[in-house]
């Protein structure tokens, strides 16, 4: 099992404002959209450097959108940022017909996501985003691991010619890939090779997929762990072949189980290579108050689960 070092801890919220100052810096069209919360998004530092490229819009995400939809057409590339709650559930309508419908560039940038936005509770953890923003038709879906991927994704994203939905987190969190990687819109990243069991994870569930497959190798089992940061579009080759190789698959998100990854990796292994698959993640349930940790533990999205899931998956393969 591969080691990974930790470079040091930091929000992925923050990797997101320090792609958005490099864009500032080096793309001219780029142009930054904010719903009164410019510090949580960390969008301070382009907003001081480019006060002619930045707007804010108030507590009026819908108003947003469509804002950012009119941008375009005078060649602008908008980033919009906001909660992930208010990015999608507050106003899928205005990116359904206004971006979505005539494909418009414009990057819907979503922080404080899933189960680990903490003591702010249910009403604000939303846990549906990911597979709202799926079933878009065009509608590119990114949730990195850690603070440098998201710098990475967030520098990429404004290259793709399209709307992209860019997912993101507020807890303090181990980061470890590559402060000079290249993120490759839809291409997944395999961070050990293993034969008996592959897992698929995205999000802050990439490192407790690491630290799973650091207990799985003390019982002899050899994991194979993909880092899926592109939900759509999915790395369909590099899912069948893995999963043709180790005969079994985990999926670990902080979402639904309902429309989320599982289900893309489901879909995918049902299509093309039916094999027996293991879910991790929320179960059809909202969230609650309380610290990130202690929700992860108590809703099942831990390392010790992947560990489980992945047990019974090599089980029922054989």
């Amino acid at each position: 099992m591969q080691t990974y070092t930790i470079l040091d801890k930091k929000d992925t919220r923050s990797g997101f404002g320090a792609g958005l100052t490099y864009l500032g810096k080096t793309n001219k069209n780029v142009v930054a959209l904010c719903a009164d919360l410019t510090g949580s998004l960390k969008m301070d530092a382009f907003a001081k450097a480019h006060p002619d490229r930045f707007f804010q819009v108030g507590i009026a995400e819908a108003n947003m959108m469509g804002i950012a939809a009119g941008l375009t057409i005078g060649g602008k590339i908008p980033f919009t940022g906001t909660f992930a709650n208010f990015s999608t559930g507050r106003v899928y309508d205005q990116i359904r017909q206004s971006i979505a419908y005539s494909g418009k560039n414009v990057k819907i940038c979503a922080s404080h996501a899933g189960l680990t936005l903490g003591e702010d509770g249910a009403t604000h953890q939303i846990l549906e985003d990911v597979g709202m923003m799926r079933m878009l038709p065009g509608m590119v879906v990114i949730n990195p691991c850690d603070y440098n991927q998201t710098m990475a994704a967030t520098i990429a994203i404004a290259q793709h010619q399209g709307p992209v939905y860019l997912r993101f987190g507020r807890p303090v969190v181990p980061n470890f890939t590559s402060p000079d990687q290249i993120f490759e819109i839809g291409k997944a990243v395999t961070l050990n090779t293993g034969a008996d069991v592959s897992i698929f994870a995205t999000g802050h569930l990439v490192w407790k997929a690491i630290e799973a497959g650091h207990i799985l190798a003390q019982q002899g089992i050899d994991a194979e762990i993909i880092n899926i940061h592109t939900i759509k579009p999915l790395d369909v080759n590099t899912v069948i072949q893995s999963v043709k190789k180790t005969g079994c698959a985990v999926t670990a998100e902080e979402h639904q189980l309902n429309g989320g990854l599982g289900d893309a990796i489901a879909q995918t292994l049902v299509c093309n290579l039916p094999r027996p698959i293991e879910m991790v993640g929320v179960n059809d349930s909202f969230g609650e108050s309380g610290k990130p940790e202690e929700l992860l533990e108590k809703y099942g999205l831990h390392a010790q689960a992947i560990v489980n899931a992945a047990l019974k998956s090599i089980k029922r393969k054989m």
